[in-house]
């Protein structure tokens, strides 16, 4: 093979790389830009799974409030029954500030892969409707998009608050 041709061939190889690197990275990390805000929303559902519990928390805009309920899931023979633990009411405002403080936007299409020799854990996945019709949608196992925990520790607070 000439010089050229190697030259070529090496040029392909890289370029080839840096598609499959920033298709990973954009997997990994989530598609949506932080930067974007969300102006409102029209739900939001988080599902945490371990080995002996599932909890989901719903939120639902309803005018300038937003309903936030904590759901134990708990399993029958034939159907999963959501069983309502804690439920507040709160200004959708402090919704909307924690859904941006938590760059939820840039959740959607992430997919955490379950981190190899970690035999149990926890599973999430998020689905949202933000400002009309825009969709977020994001799942994951013992691996997390950036600013999960804060997510959760604020619902945890808002559900807490008396």
């Amino acid at each position: 093979m000439n010089k050229n041709h190697m030259k070529k061939l090496f040029a392909l190889l890289l370029a080839a790389a840096a598609m499959l690197t920033f298709t990973s990275v954009a997997q990994t990390c989530g598609t949506g830009k932080a930067s974007q805000k969300i102006e409102s929303f029209e739900i939001v559902t988080l599902r945490l799974s371990g080995m002996r519990f599932t909890t989901e928390y719903e939120i639902v805009m309803k005018g300038k409030d937003a309903e936030v309920v904590e759901y134990a899931i708990r399993y029958n023979k034939n159907e999963d029954k959501r069983v309502p633990e804690r439920q507040t009411v709160c200004s959708a405002d402090k919704i909307l500030k924690l859904l941006n403080d938590c760059e939820l936007v840039s959740w959607d299409g992430f997919h955490g892969k379950h981190p190899k020799d970690v035999k149990d854990g926890i599973m999430f996945s998020l689905q949202a409707t933000v400002n009309g019709d825009r969709k977020i949608r994001a799942e994951g196992s013992e691996n997390f998009p950036k600013h999960f925990r804060e997510l959760r520790d604020g619902l945890h607070a808002i559900l807490s608050q008396k």
